[in-house]
């Protein structure tokens, strides 16, 4: 299965949900709808089945600069928790 980004508004937020596999070959379109849908956006992470490590620090990156990443599973949050401690010891 391949990335898929679904975009929905939630009052002045834009959401982008994801489902499937997200990996390094797929950050650049991601980012390219996040700056594409303005300053208020989220990821719904809660249809993600699999990640790779460079998406893991992208998205401690986008949580770092104000992006919401909602329904994240345990083990994706577990993981950029431990990330972003790495990226802030840098």
């Amino acid at each position: 299965m391949v990335l898929r980004i679904d975009s929905t508004a939630e009052g002045q937020t834009r959401i982008l949900r994801l489902s499937g596999r997200l990996g390094a070959e797929r950050l650049e379109q991601l980012k390219a709808q996040i700056e594409a849908n303005g300053p208020n956006v989220a990821l719904d992470l809660e249809d993600v089945t699999l990640i790779d490590q460079d998406s893991v620090s992208f998205l401690a990156t986008c949580e770092a600069n104000g992006v919401q990443l909602r329904q994240c599973s345990h083990y994706i949050r577990s993981w950029i928790t431990r990330e972003r401690g790495r990226q802030e010891a840098s």
